[in-house]
C-alpha cells in the first residue's frame, strides 16, 4: 500500500472507530467535518489517552484529547451513571483508558492494516494540556473535532510517518 494510501487508511480508521465505539457505549457523537484541520487546534482540554502507532513503514500517535464536559459525559454513558466523573480519579480514569482501547483496537481491525499495532494508552490529566507536534520529516498531524450531546468535545489528534 501506498504511503498516502495508508495515511488515509490510518485516518479514516480511527475516525470511524471514534464514532462507532462512542455510539455502541451509548453517547450522541458526530465529527464536526468543518473543523477538521491540518497541526493541532484543541481547546480547554483536561483529559488525554494517549496511544502509540507502529508498525512495518509507519508510526506516530493518536491522541483522544477531551474537555470537561466531555469527559463527564463518557463517564456517565460508560458507566450507565454509576461513576461520578472526577478528573483524575482512578475509576474515572480507568473508563477513559477503556475507551481508547476500544477504539484503537477498532480502527486496527477497520484499516485491515496487518503491519501495524497499537501501544497500550498513556494516561494524562490536568488544566488546559496541549499537544505540540513537531512536523518535520515527513510527520503529518491533523485534529478530528468530535461533538458529544448535550454537550462535550472530543479531539482526536492524529500524528503519523508513513515511510
Amino acid at each position: 500500500m501506498a504511503g498516502m494510501d495508508k495515511l488515509v487508511a490510518l485516518v479514516n480508521s480511527f475516525a470511524s472507530a471514534v464514532l462507532s465505539v462512542g455510539r455502541e457505549v451509548g453517547l450522541n457523537i458526530t465529527l464536526n467535518k468543518a473543523k477538521v484541520a491540518q497541526g493541532v487546534k484543541v481547546e480547554n482540554i483536561c483529559t488525554v489517552a494517549l496511544i502509540g502507532v507502529v508498525g512495518v513503514g509507519s508510526r506516530g500517535t493518536v491522541n483522544i484529547m477531551l474537555n470537561k464536559e466531555g469527559f463527564d459525559n463518557i463517564i456517565r454513558a460508560m458507566s450507565g451513571g454509576m461513576i461520578i466523573p472526577q478528573i483524575g480519579d482512578d475509576v474515572s480514569m480507568s473508563v477513559i483508558g477503556e475507551l481508547s482501547n476500544m477504539i484503537g483496537g477498532r480502527a486496527l481491525v477497520q484499516s485491515a492494516l496487518g503491519t501495524v499495532d497499537v501501544t497500550p494508552p498513556q494516561l494524562i490529566c490536568g488544566d488546559n494540556i496541549s499537544n505540540v507536534v513537531k512536523e518535520d520529516n515527513g510527520m503529518k498531524s491533523f485534529t478530528l473535532p468530535f461533538q458529544l450531546e448535550p454537550t462535550g468535545g472530543l479531539y482526536l489528534v492524529l500524528s503519523f510517518k508513513i515511510d
